[in-house]
């Protein structure tokens, strides 16, 4: 029988086909997966949060002359990395990132000294491999690989969402989450749970859960430069 002739079953389908529709907007809404603005999925609707530096990058600690904030695009001059003077502890960083050929850099994550190297994880912003997986772009630096290659060709804009919460560390890279680790099973000096080495001079459950933020400078031989926009911070209760 046609739903025609029984107009009830047309409109209770119509209601069942409506509810399912916002169950589904509910329940990413609730996790975090609407759609931002710019219609990227994965990544969140940013309106209203606080921008990760001013446009005189005058809340940052940085050398003067050695970053650029231009039209919204920030980029680094020289080597020397630039700094949030907040501290954060459990947060949502969100933002957007374009890369040259052999572009090297990265997003320091709550450091404990930010005169040290090491003194800070690192979530990898890079133009190729760097031979290691452990170096590609998206890695959790010298610790954790992406699940996946996201990265847009050279001169394209890649999306980032950093969360933080604990000893929790996640990131969705151009829509798909590529990491999802607790640093509480880094237990061991100088080596990873998968039993590879690492640099780190403590284990990283024992790294900082609140410090500044910060982005590296020019880096490797290339010395090539990462364009960063819209660096936007949530602060999570």
């Amino acid at each position: 029988m046609s739903d025609n002739k029984h107009p009830i079953f047309t409109r209770a389908s119509w209601l069942l086909r409506c509810g399912a529709v916002l169950a589904v907007v509910s329940f990413a809404t609730i996790n975090g997966v609407a759609a931002s603005k710019s219609g990227a999925r994965g990544h969140p609707d940013t309106t209203g949060w606080k921008d990760l530096f001013a446009p005189d990058l005058s809340n940052a600690t940085l050398k003067p002359g050695g970053w650029e904030m231009k039209n919204g695009v920030l980029v680094a001059k020289d080597h020397e990395n630039i700094w949030t003077r907040e501290s954060y502890g459990d947060f949502i960083l969100d933002f957007e990132f374009k890369v040259a050929k052999e572009s090297n850099s990265g997003v320091f994550l709550r450091s404990g000294d930010i005169t040290k190297v090491l003194g800070a994880l690192e979530i990898q912003v890079h133009e190729n491999k760097d031979a290691s997986k452990y170096g590609m772009v998206g890695a959790l630096y010298d610790a954790k690989p992406p699940s996946m290659e996201m990265s847009k060709p050279v001169g394209e804009w890649n999306h980032f969402t950093i969360t933080c919460r604990g000893s929790k560390v996640a990131l969705v890279f151009n829509s798909e989450q590529v990491l999802d680790v607790d640093l509480n099973q880094w237990t061991e000096v100088r080596k990873n749970p998968d039993g590879t080495p690492n640099k780190f001079p403590q284990a990283l459950k024992d790294y900082s859960r609140r410090g500044p933020l910060g982005l590296q400078g020019l880096h490797g031989k290339a010395q090539a430069p990462v364009w960063y926009r819209n660096l936007k911070i949530k602060v999570l209760e």
